[in-house]
């Protein structure tokens, strides 16, 4: 048997490699969105449309205790008919890895413009809001939320 230095063998060299390769690979996953890449999102479906605030009431906790699981509800005042809807409606973070979070479509015969999710928060951040109506006019709203470890507040 011949001696290997440090006791290392073919094994765990192997398992050595995969090891740093899949840490190399999980830490360029970790990059967090921020508030540029959010307008930059915006920007590729909306290019320099402009953007009103109004009409989107976004409930979300200020304060998330677990950011596992944050509900998020929303609604966009429009009388949903053929000639005044929602057409769209997406979510983004801009402290998570990437940041679009989830997008809606919507019709007059919805009804109403309202959604409901839960989603997972990797820190504080803004969560921000992006309807667009059948007219094509944007509205945004942000909110902040604040995640906390244990519901310290700190």
């Amino acid at each position: 048997m011949p001696l290997r230095p440090s006791g290392l063998t073919r094994r765990s060299t192997i398992t050595a490699g995969a090891m740093a390769a899949f840490a190399s690979l999980l830490g360029s996953r970790l990059a967090f969105a921020d508030e540029k890449s959010v307008m930059a999102e915006i920007r590729k479906l909306y290019g320099d449309k402009p953007i009103g605030e109004g009409r989107i009431r976004l409930d979300i906790p200020e304060i998330a205790e677990n950011g596992l699981v944050v509900p998020v509800n929303v609604e966009v005042e429009s009388p949903m008919t053929e000639a005044d809807y929602v057409k769209a409606l997406h979510i983004y973070a801009d402290g998570n890895p990437l940041p679009g979070i989830v997008s809606y479509s919507f019709s007059p015969a919805c009804g109403k413009a309202s959604a409901a999710t839960r989603m997972r928060l990797a820190q504080t951040q803004n969560i921000v809001c992006v309807a667009e109506m059948s007219n094509g006019q944007l509205h945004m709203a942000k909110a902040n939320v604040k995640v906390t470890i244990g519901g310290c507040g700190g």
